[in-house]
């Protein structure tokens, strides 16, 4: 395991905004846009979009999962034009397995290493737009009433005193809990990985659809311990919710979220509009008002204060080609599916 201080260091130096938005343009046609953030940053995304180019914007959300299963099911008559959001791992799938376009946005020297790289090792089929730490979050109010032992450690979310308290997402739908198992098997290596898993499996009290549903369900106190990206238990700390967010002990692993054009889009050129545009400041601007506090990939975009500091996080040297190559995703989702998600509780 290795830390990645220069990468988080390189992560923190986008501190500048600049750039003028674009101009409000005349109805230009159509666009389809596949979203894997939130709701509330694909909305005012596709809304943005919509008003610098006068593009109509259909715009659906779903976890990186789904929409990487959808767009492999369009695959013979695509639907969609854009996907935009949501973990690197399949996006780099889709890349491998041709259900993307390669495309050089001509924005790409702005943007730091970590982003470039993405688009690099996919053959330019993807594109970094921001980063963000994994880890948990836990509800401090019911903790204190429970008088349980505030958790530091994957390892301690196995402990059996946090029986049917832990929510996680299904690493088949979402990508935040695929980074997850990756992250462990990257840790501790696959055998070990795998036994923690099976016996984090005795305390989880759902698997959800979305990536970001734990880091809700533990703000409200729905669950104890929500496993997700560190950002969005800060959202949930932000609104005022009494979370305490925790970097994992042992180290954790990190997202790349990216972006990509869909093979045989039917407006092609808007795809491209729409992909320099989500790579502006301005556009990654928009994140702010949603609440979603990643790390954007442009160095002249503004890092969020709320953001978490990912220089003081003890980061895995993620393996991004290996964990995101399709026979490497679909091996793993297969054996989690047969030795942990159908694993007895009891």
């Amino acid at each position: 395991m290795a830390t990645r201080r220069s990468f988080a260091l390189a992560l923190l130096a986008a501190t500048a905004m600049g750039g003028l938005a674009p101009s409000p343009a005349a109805a230009q046609g159509e666009l389809v846009l596949y979203c894997s953030v939130q709701e509330e940053w694909c909305r005012p995304m596709a809304q943005a979009f919509e008003r610098a180019t006068g593009i109509k914007v259909a715009m659906t959300r779903k976890s990186s999962g789904e929409t990487y299963a959808q767009i492999k099911a369009e695959a013979a008559n695509p639907r969609g034009d854009v996907w935009w959001g949501g973990t690197g791992d399949p996006h780099l799938q889709a890349a491998e397995e041709n259900l993307t376009e390669p495309y050089k946005s001509a924005k790409l020297g702005e943007l730091l290493p970590w982003a470039v790289k993405q688009a690099e090792q996919s053959g330019f089929k993807t594109v970094g737009i921001y980063a963000g730490a994994l880890g948990f979050s836990f509800n401090k109010e019911q903790i204190a009433r429970k008088k349980l032992p505030e958790p530091k450690c994957w390892a301690d979310l196995a402990k059996p005193e946090y029986k049917d308290e832990v929510q996680v997402a299904d690493p088949n739908s979402s990508g935040t809990a695929y980074t997850k198992v990756a992250t462990l098997i990257q840790l501790f290596g696959e055998d070990k990985a795998f036994e923690l898993m099976k016996a984090m499996h005795k305390n989880i009290n759902q698997y959800t659809k979305s990536g970001a549903a734990p880091a809700r369900a533990a703000a409200t106190g729905e669950s104890l311990i929500g496993i997700t990206f560190l950002h969005d238990a800060v959202t949930q700390a932000v609104s005022g919710a009494p979370v305490q967010i925790v970097a994992p002990c042992e180290g954790t692993g990190y997202e790349i979220g990216s972006m990509s054009i869909i093979k045989g889009a039917k407006n092609m050129e808007n795809a491209k509009k729409f992909y320099d545009f989500a790579l502006t400041p301005e556009a990654q601007r928009i994140a702010l008002s949603a609440k979603s506090y990643q790390v954007p990939s442009n160095k002249a975009s503004e890092v969020p204060k709320e953001s978490p500091n990912l220089s003081e996080i003890k980061l895995i040297d993620y393996n991004f080609a290996k964990y995101g190559s399709s026979a490497e995703r679909t091996r793993i989702l297969q054996k989690w599916d047969a030795e942990v998600r159908n694993a007895p509780r009891r």
